[in-house]
């Protein structure tokens, strides 16, 4: 694994989130936020996030593997007063002359909107993808249904307005869709060890972390959507739309074989990561395709 600490660190530059600390550095001639993971101080075991980083990196390369563009990822290790720490490298795309707007404040932006940015109503995300002008509602609501396929397949818990929106270049004042970003919130990164265990040991465990939680961030009728629930009920044509494009696009063998190679896990984590991707593919997406098809 690559060790950043000698990496220089950019100021100047800082970011948000409210999981782990996060610094700048640049790594072969490119600039790099590096996150850390959260220190886990009073929470309970189960509910840590020490994996987010893994997490951050298989996320977000898996959302490249089936052709949606997501922030390129390095695990690596950074050490901090002589403690050693995973860390995942996150290639900043928002540099020269490009900024990063999310999808929050283009919201904000939408006078007539019922909500104010932050509000995660699918109905209102709708409204206001409609009616933003910084790129075509069609294409941008095809990518937000396309990511919401892929976040219910790794079991994304936190896809608010906040993390993900448009890049917007001021020197030719153009704007397009940022890469997916901020994916640790995906396969379960609570999970420990013991949670592990009981997920691959027990089908109950299992399917109770595909049927019942997690749940998305985006809301109907004030509640957090079930995937489950709300793709096989497949009354929402676009979200149909989305699901024939995307599922034929995942390679679970090209998937399978990436997390073999991934670095700095065991082999117990790699299983675990298969498993559950497995699952939410085989009792989430699968029978809804099927029917569609």
């Amino acid at each position: 694994m690559i060790d950043f600490t000698q990496c220089r660190i950019i100021p100047g530059r800082a970011y948000n989130g409210a999981n782990g600390s996060k610094i700048a550095v640049q790594y072969n001639g490119e600039i790099y936020m590096l996150k850390f993971p959260p220190s886990g101080s009073g929470r309970p075991t189960e509910l840590s996030y020490t994996n987010s980083c893994i997490s951050e990196h298989i996320a977000s390369s898996i959302f490249n593997l089936i052709g949606i563009s997501a922030q390129q990822t390095i695990l690596g290790t950074f050490t901090v007063k002589g403690k050693e720490k995973l860390v995942c490298a996150c290639q900043d795309f928002a540099t020269g002359s490009k900024r990063l707007f999310d999808f929050c404040s283009i919201k904000n932006t939408v006078l007539d909107s019922d909500s104010n940015g932050s509000g995660t109503e699918v109905a209102d995300i709708m409204d206001a993808i409609e009616k933003q002008t910084y790129v075509s509602p069609v294409e941008l609501s095809c990518h937000f249904w396309n990511v919401f396929i892929v976040d219910a397949l790794l079991g994304n818990f936190d896809r608010h307005n906040g993390n993900w929106g448009f890049l917007y270049d001021e020197s030719s004042d153009t704007a397009v869709i940022a890469p997916v970003f901020d994916c640790g919130s995906c396969l379960l990164p609570q999970a420990d060890e013991n949670v592990i265990h009981k997920v691959l040991n027990d089908p109950s465990e299992l399917h109770a972390r595909v049927f019942q939680f997690p749940t998305s961030a985006i809301k109907q009728n004030g509640r957090k959507i079930n995937y489950y629930d709300y793709i096989h009920q497949a009354a929402n044509s676009d979200c149909n739309s989305a699901l024939l494009r995307i599922f034929p696009e995942i390679n679970l063998n090209t998937i399978n074989t990436f997390i073999d190679g991934v670095d700095g896990i065991s082999d117990l984590q790699k299983e675990f990561y298969k498993k559950y991707i497995q699952a939410r593919f085989d009792l989430i997406l699968r029978p809804v395709y099927d029917l569609l098809k």
